[in-house]
């Protein structure tokens, strides 16, 4: 099996095992909602796996959990984050406790990038 099977796979198994921050935001971000972009969830990008991507607006978004706090999680976050830009991604973090007790804040946030990266202010469903 490949590397890239391999992502795939691992891909595969984060979608049927969202966290209940991921499920909260996918419900959001589902059926082109905001903006009208159209969102993937646990999607390769090169080597890495991002928890929603925007490949028509280049917009990667990333729902973090505690363990990013710990400090080897915050520098591989860091370089995930450096690779992602130099591929012409723009990457949004959360973290899982404002997707949980703030959504209506985190979605607004979102539209706003999309609104700026897309250049349009069309309104959600």
């Amino acid at each position: 099996m490949t590397a890239k099977d391999r992502i795939k796979v691992t891909a595969r198994v984060l979608r049927r095992n969202q966290t209940e921050a991921e499920a909260k935001l996918w419900m959001y971000l589902k059926n082109r909602q905001l903006n009208g972009a159209k969102f993937r969830r646990q999607r390769p990008v090169g080597n890495y796996i991002c928890d929603f991507v925007c490949l028509e607006a280049k917009l990667v978004i990333e729902l973090d959990g505690s363990q990013h706090n710990e400090k080897l999680a915050k520098e591989n976050d860091q370089q995930r984050t450096l690779c992602l830009e130099s591929q012409g991604f723009k990457v949004m973090r959360f973290w899982n406790n404002e997707v949980l007790e703030n959504i209506e804040g985190v979605v607004l946030a979102i539209k706003q990038e999309l609104g700026e990266i897309v250049g349009t202010d069309r309104k959600s469903k």
